[in-house]
């Protein structure tokens, strides 16, 4: 009989709507708690019976819940929250500073050893999904290069980035491939291409009354680990603009590795093209809090990647059904 998995989703935005509604999805995935800043009579789950607790409360759900998933910002919600979170609860978050990962894991790794729990970062498609396809390419093929191109499609993370400079009252982010980057990742070439070479980014801003634009485009532009590296745009539009134009999150990419063995040569890609970017991340963080509450269970605790993870743990299927019906 499949075990079921406790949750609660901490932070009540788009992706934490997202987790809530693939819950139904996952018979073995109890939604028990929404943790949130906000006043909680303020929230409304899509299950009214769902409860709401304010994040000062959240040591009230110790016992009752295997696993939070964490659905804050990276810039300035995970960095604070999963360190201290992780003194109490197991839990899985999508930090996604890919520059900043490895010292962000040791931040996490040490509380959660203390408390014995078992804390997942860095898990959705970027890092996460696409972090295992590289890491597959160069096991396989270790005779060559892995490009990785996002987009075209809206970032949750430079988004939620751009929201949090003063002066902004809304806005999104677009990650653009260069087209001529991607025909040559896949021609067999082998080009050295750097990162701005490979991407643009394009932002949308609806400025607050007052704001000054200059000022609001030179944070953008110049905030490292998100757009300082890139060839950058900002647009300012109006409120409504932003509602009908930029109202999806679709988003997408892919990995190549273009490599020689025995002789030949081999492109292995992997592909993923999003109709709405927070609903799988969502749906990667579902699985992984499966996996988390069974690592913990087999006494596996600290901070843990998706490189540590079996893929068997993320499935609610036995080991039986998995290898008579995947393998």
């Amino acid at each position: 009989m499949t075990q079921t998995t406790r949750i609660a989703i901490v932070g009540y935005g788009n992706l934490g709507r997202g987790v809530e509604s693939v819950v139904r999805q996952n018979p073995d995935i109890e939604l028990v708690a929404i943790v949130t800043r906000r006043a909680p009579e303020s929230v409304t789950p899509a299950d009214p019976s769902t409860r709401v607790v304010h994040q000062d409360a959240v040591d009230d759900l110790i016992g009752a819940v295997d696993v939070l998933v964490c659905c804050g910002g990276s810039k300035d919600d995970l960095p604070a929250q999963v360190p201290a979170l992780a003194t109490r609860f197991s839990l899985v978050g999508s930090y996604d500073p890919q520059a900043r990962i490895p010292a962000y894991f040791a931040a996490v790794d040490a509380p959660a050893r203390a408390a014995g729990t078992t804390a997942l970062i860095s898990s959705g498609w970027d890092p996460g999904m696409f972090s295992i396809h590289r890491l597959f390419g160069e096991a396989i093929l270790p005779e060559g290069e892995t490009y990785t191109f996002w987009g075209d499609g809206l970032s949750q993370g430079h988004s939620d980035a751009i929201r949090r400079i003063p002066g902004v009252a809304a806005g999104v982010q677009y990650t653009r491939p260069v087209a001529g980057a991607v025909e040559a990742a896949r021609s067999g070439t082998r080009p050295t291409l750097t990162t701005r070479q490979k991407h643009t980014r394009h932002c949308y801003i609806v400025l607050d009354d007052g704001a000054d634009a200059a000022a609001v485009e030179t944070a953008v532009v110049t905030m490292p680990d998100y757009f300082a590296d890139y060839d950058t745009t900002v647009e300012f539009i109006d409120a409504e603009t932003l509602a009908r134009e930029h109202g999806t999150m679709p988003h997408g990419g892919f990995v190549i590795r273009s490599a020689t063995a025995n002789g030949a040569e081999h492109t292995m890609e992997f592909s993923l093209a999003l109709g709405d970017n927070p609903g799988f991340t969502a749906s990667v963080l579902v699985a992984y809090a499966r996996a988390v509450r069974r690592l913990n269970a087999a006494g596996e605790v600290g901070a843990r990647t998706v490189f540590d993870v079996a893929p068997a743990l993320l499935s609610p299927r036995s080991a039986e059904d998995l290898r008579r019906d995947l393998l």
